[in-house]
């Protein structure tokens, strides 16, 4: 499965212009850690997100500042050893709550087309896939 930072696949999307599946997860989610062991090594899968798509995996706790669509965000420090990424705030918020794993897609212009805040095993991911790209 080919992954993209944002950086990278903003700068690719201007050439070839294409959704992006941003894959919103922690270090400590056991649903997220089950995606990643299942929905995503799932051939049928990585053949459509590699073809029609830019898939980006971002950690929502990462302390790295990330540059995507004009803004600069940041990771928000929310106790001692806690904290939430700006850019995982701003795509994995659903009903004013953030649960994770959450699947955002995004179309080429950057607006939200599709979010879910659950596990979504392979065959429920290709359908999701087929309908947005």
């Amino acid at each position: 499965l080919k992954t993209y930072t944002f950086e990278e696949a903003e700068k690719l999307s201007k050439a070839n212009p294409k959704p992006f599946v941003v894959f919103i997860h922690t270090s400590w989610c056991q649903y997220c850690k089950m995606m990643e062991n299942s929905t995503f090594k799932n051939a049928e899968v990585i053949t459509i997100l590699n073809q029609d798509f830019y898939f980006i995996p971002l950690d929502a706790e990462t302390k790295e500042d990330i540059a995507f669509n004009n803004h600069k965000f940041s990771f928000i420090p929310k106790g001692p050893n806690t904290g939430v990424h700006e850019l995982a705030t701003d795509l994995a918020t659903i009903n004013s709550q953030v649960v994770y794993p959450t699947l955002t897609i995004l179309d080429a212009d950057y607006s939200i087309v599709f979010q879910k805040n659950s596990f979504i095993n392979s065959k429920g991911l290709v359908t999701i896939l087929q309908k947005t790209k």
